[in-house]
């Protein structure tokens, strides 16, 4: 697997990930709009490539949430940097009906980035998304220990199998307070 192609999966990884406490009891399109509000701010965090070549790679991302008027989902912009090398990220993603959510990655696999082709949030502290670049297929879960931090995993098809290969926690970092709590 090639360094530039992992690299591209990270932002993806972040900014399906966070949730408050409270849409554990929220059902169905209100829990989804929470669970992409509380994504809403700053966060910045390592990670690490976990398999393959590059395994034991370890990066810094910083990103903004920000979710679209009128919509269920997010963008988020930012970046990544491993050593000196820095790469600027944005990925947006929108419920599509009947299908989940859908979305890109930069511009998507038609250009550098990955498409998002499917993805639900599976409950009030997780969310799944199948991604998508050729033959590159995998997917990202997002698990939400606390309110404050987002542990995510990027797995991808090896054979019959699901690999995981990047691993990434995210802190929050500005004032942003999730829940029903308005930001500061």
């Amino acid at each position: 697997m090639k360094r530039a192609v992992l690299f591209t999966v990270l932002p993806i990884v972040a900014f399906a990930a966070a949730t408050p406490s409270s849409a554990d009891t929220v059902q169905g399109p209100q829990r989804d709009k929470k669970f992409f509000q509380s994504v809403e701010g700053d966060w910045v965090g390592p990670g690490e490539i976990v398999a393959g070549k590059y395994k034991g790679t370890k990066f810094n991302c910083t990103f903004t949430g920000s979710t679209p008027s009128g919509k269920v989902g997010m963008t988020l912009d930012g970046g990544c940097r491993v050593g000196v090398f820095t790469q600027k990220m944005s990925a947006t993603v929108e419920h599509k009906g009947s299908k989940g959510y859908k979305g890109t990655f930069l511009d998507g696999a038609a250009g550098k980035g990955l498409d998002i082709i499917s993805g639900n949030v599976v409950d009030g502290r997780k969310v799944v998304f199948a991604l998508n670049r050729n033959q590159l297929k995998g997917v990202m879960q997002a698990r939400i220990p606390d309110d404050n931090t987002m542990n995510v995993t990027v797995s991808v098809r090896v054979d019959e199998q699901m690999v995981p290969v990047i691993g990434m926690s995210l802190k929050r970092v500005d004032a942003t307070a999730v829940g029903t709590i308005a930001r500061k």
